[in-house]
């Protein structure tokens, strides 16, 4: 769980650090929100699940887009799968220019510019209020578990 709350014993802004309830089941050799794993998002108008690495370290990325070069046909069949794309879209922020070393005409050139690795699974409110939740949530991880296998392994961890 993210902390919501930040010390405002001596500060005049007394809002919370954060308005959202969220948490982080990131894989146990993760210190941080920079490993990877998957991410629960509840807010009013925004509840969604995700996975992947959000801003990796750019040694970390670096091995990820050697992944993706190196096992095209794997990364392709997983992001294009059906139920994977029927769940939600990959997401994130990119780099304006391939990155170095890698072949601008590249096919995958789009998922090599990618400064994030994530996967996104938009749900509704209704959902998130519904004794099925749990149950929903699981089931998007399990369509995200190629996508999140493939990046786990990519950066040398066991998934």
């Amino acid at each position: 769980m993210f902390r919501i709350h930040r010390d405002t014993r001596f500060s005049k802004d007394k809002s919370p650090y954060k308005t959202v309830a969220s948490a982080q089941f990131r894989h146990h050799a993760g210190k941080d929100v920079h490993a990877p794993g998957f991410y629960l998002h509840l807010e009013p108008g925004q509840v969604f699940v995700g996975c992947g690495l959000w801003h990796p370290e750019p040694a970390i990325a670096g091995k990820i887009r050697e992944a993706i070069v190196g096992k095209a046909a794997a990364w392709k069949k997983i992001t294009t799968a059906k139920d994977f794309v029927a769940a939600g879209e990959t997401a994130g922020d990119f780099l304006a220019r391939p990155p170095r070393g890698f072949d601008p005409a590249h096919p995958l050139i789009e998922d090599l510019k990618r400064k994030d690795f994530i996967f996104v699974a938009n749900l509704s409110e209704k959902a998130a209020t519904s004794a099925g939740f749990l149950d929903e949530v699981a089931s998007t991880c399990a369509v995200a578990g190629p996508y999140m296998r493939f990046l786990t392994e990519a950066v040398g961890l066991e998934y």
